[in-house]
């Protein structure tokens, strides 16, 4: 079986739709089972609905209405105006009024859940209908009933055994349209995976089932050495290996998630990163073997981080006992350390705010520390760093950490 993973930007509006037609019947579809993240940048528009849900009611009706008006014209374009496609999408416009209007959690991140889901939902729906109308039979699986996950809501944790359980009942030599992202996690509870996650669920899929590749299609010719709306003049991976792909995924690259290639790795399955707009071209391979094809500097690039300094207020050594309640802190309130430093009196941490938990972090640290930190810096990372590479980086800004070994440096620049 072969795997093949269509993100957002895959399927944004209804040409973007018809161009996943020519990519399967250019590529072949048999014994294929598609993975489709939500539409265009619905995820983004399904978190405002949670956060008008749970802080901002007002404007919670305008924010599903335009999630709503956004995949009814996508429908209207591919449809004619009888078609079943309307019917279901409004049953599960049905399931998420229902939800809102009878759940009594106050737990955001099952919130979260819950709500966000619908965009994967309402995507591989309108993307399986169309398939059919296109003479391409497939299958719409709910992925909840394959992908079995504890109740960490928002970063949940696969039940491998169950899992694979699961996939290997469900899943045929057919052609079969599901979701990413998202997970079930126990009775009637939708779980997610992390941001863009979809690409770890095609990686749990190749696992499940010894899949022959897995297949990221996107809107670049494959993996870059540079993000080119940040850079200039990038240059194509051809080849990388697991360990490498790994490491840049570590930290920060955003084409491969970073759960994604350990399933892989471990049994042997190449994945390929390819543009689904120019399918001659062959793009990246990421599997066993060299580090990198062509060895180029990398530049991997994080914004809106957080450089914190801590330091005890008696002035005395940050000891390892210190260390370790700033960690226990760190996790509990979900901040991603990046970078970390420390010397004898104080303790530097660059993290990234994911859940909005900075402020009430500081509130509690500034209680037993001394703390200053400095907010909406831009974390560079460099690999394969040449004297060129890390010159052209510290020319962006005002440098206010620099840390290096032997493969990589990092970079804490704060713009001006």
């Amino acid at each position: 079986m072969q795997i093949f993973k269509f993100g957002g930007a895959s399927v944004k509006s209804a040409d973007a739709i018809k161009n996943l037609v020519r990519v399967l019947k250019h590529e072949g579809f048999d014994n294929t089972l598609v993975i489709i993240s939500a539409m265009g940048k619905m995820t983004n528009a399904f978190e405002k609905v949670v956060d008008d849900y749970v802080i901002k009611a007002e404007t919670l009706s305008q924010s599903i209405d335009f999630i709503r008006d956004y995949h009814y014209q996508i429908c209207a374009d591919l449809f004619h105006k009888d078609h079943l496609v309307f019917m279901e999408t409004e049953l599960l416009f049905g399931k998420l009024s229902g939800f809102l209007a009878s759940n009594r959690s106050q737990n955001y991140d099952f919130i979260y859940d819950q709500i966000v889901s619908f965009g994967e939902l309402l995507s591989t729906k309108i993307v399986s209908f169309y398939l059919n109308d296109q003479q391409i039979t497939n299958t719409w699986l709910d992925v909840r009933t394959c992908i079995h996950t504890d109740s960490n809501f928002r970063a949940a944790n696969v039940d491998w055994n169950q899992t694979e359980k699961n996939i290997q009942q469900n899943i045929h030599n057919t052609l079969s349209i599901t979701q990413g992202f998202i997970a079930g996690g126990g009775t009637n509870q939708t779980t997610t995976l992390g941001r863009e996650g979809s690409d770890f669920t095609a990686a749990i899929f190749a696992y499940c089932l010894n899949a022959k590749s897995v297949t990221i299609w996107k809107d670049v010719d494959g993996v870059l050495n540079a993000d080119p709306r940040s850079f200039e003049n990038t240059v194509l991976l051809e080849y990388i290996s697991y360990k490498e792909a790994t490491e840049m995924a570590f930290y920060g690259a955003s084409v491969i998630h970073p759960k994604t290639l350990k399933p892989l790795e471990n049994k042997r399955i190449p994945l390929f990163v390819r543009s689904f707009d120019n399918l001659k071209a062959t793009g990246t391979v990421v599997q066993k073997g060299i580090a990198l094809s062509p060895e180029t500097p990398c530049y991997i690039q994080k914004k809106q981080q957080y450089l914190v300094s801590i330091s005890a207020k008696d002035f005395s050594f940050m000891v390892e006992s210190n260390l370790s309640h700033v960690f226990h802190l760190l996790g509990d309130f979900k901040l991603k350390v990046n970078l970390i430093q420390n010397s004898a009196l104080s303790f530097s941490v660059c993290v990234e705010d994911n859940y909005h938990q900075f402020e009430n972090f500081i509130k509690i640290i500034q209680e037993n520390y001394t703390v200053y930190y400095n907010s909406n810096i831009t974390l560079y990372t460099i690999r394969y760093a040449t004297k060129e590479a890390v010159e052209m980086i510290e020319n962006k800004g005002q440098v206010l950490l620099k840390q290096a070994t032997k493969q990589t440096v990092q970079v804490i620049i704060q713009t001006t």
